[in-house]
């Protein structure tokens, strides 16, 4: 699955575009924590935390791909190697041989914005999906349970102005709803058990909001990267109609995700209390 239209314009300068981040600011040059990283477009595991070294570069440094998954190529300034993603072709960055690093003698120089990171060992594909269910401090808590998922980011999707505030978001005039990112482990859970479990942890037929928090940005929504996911989407809505409910939750095609700002990711953990406006409602 091929996620460009969920890029933000930087994340797609980057592996559309093939321009380079600035050294030193991205999110994973200096992570140390064990797991896997893939490709910010379409999932696929690339590195190992354990192939990631310190080479005071600037950038992410791996001795070591994950046989398969990255491709080199004759860079366009005709002097450097470029790596791409050997699934859907994003830009990752450039390796280089020779410098004495680290045993392998290799230093795959990676763009932060490339990729994204998940605290598994062994994961080999990922799939991804965005939903909104109202506070996403609630969402993410109950989507972080779900055996499977392996990331969950709070955010904004689906309004009209690039890299928008919480403030900005709560004066519910740029558009945008709260929504949970989603990247979960596509061998050990599918879609349509997510998706279920994502109508069983708020109240989908609420129209105004969820719970005591109204406005357009706790609508009920989901939004989908391609037409197989939209169609997962419509089969169990159709299974929740038959039942009696009067879905209110969109189908929406995806937007650009904005991640949410640092003091609302991982929040009820971090607070230490439990949602106040979802719960679990067993509906399958």
């Amino acid at each position: 699955m091929y996620k460009e239209a969920g890029l933000t314009p930087f994340e797609r300068s980057i592996l559309v575009d093939k321009s380079t981040e600035h050294p030193f600011t991205g999110e994973y040059t200096d992570n140390k924590v064990d797991g896997t990283y893939l490709c910010r477009m379409c999932g696929q595991a690339l590195f190992r935390a354990t192939n990631k070294f310190h080479s005071s570069c600037g950038w992410p440094s791996f001795d070591k791909e994950i046989v398969g998954a990255v491709k080199m190529l004759p860079d366009s300034d005709g002097r450097r190697t470029e790596i791409i993603c050997n699934h859907c072709g994003g830009h990752l960055g450039h390796v280089f041989h020779g410098e004495g690093f680290t045993s392998l003698n290799t230093r795959h120089c990676v763009n932060s914005a490339s990729l994204d990171f998940v605290a598994d060992t062994e994961v080999t594909k990922t799939d991804e999906v965005i939903f909104a269910a109202g506070c996403f401090w609630g969402v993410e808590y109950y989507l972080q349970k779900l055996p499977g998922v392996l990331l969950t980011e709070v955010g904004y999707c689906g309004g009209h102005k690039d890299n928008p505030t919480y403030q900005e978001v709560c004066t519910k005039t740029t558009g945008h709803l709260e929504v949970v990112r989603v990247i979960y482990d596509s061998s050990k859970l599918d879609l349509d058990r997510l998706i279920k479990y994502f109508f069983e942890i708020h109240d989908p037929t609420q129209t105004d909001g969820q719970g005591p928090d109204i406005g357009n940005q706790y609508l009920s929504a989901i939004f989908y990267y391609n037409q197989r996911q939209k169609e997962i989407a419509e089969g169990i809505i159709k299974i929740l109609q038959e039942k009696g409910y009067q879905i209110a939750t969109a189908l929406r095609p995806v937007e650009p995700f904005w991640i949410g700002e640092e003091y609302h990711r991982d929040y009820y953990n971090h607070k230490g209390s439990l949602p106040y406006c979802h719960g679990y409602t067993k509906r399958f």
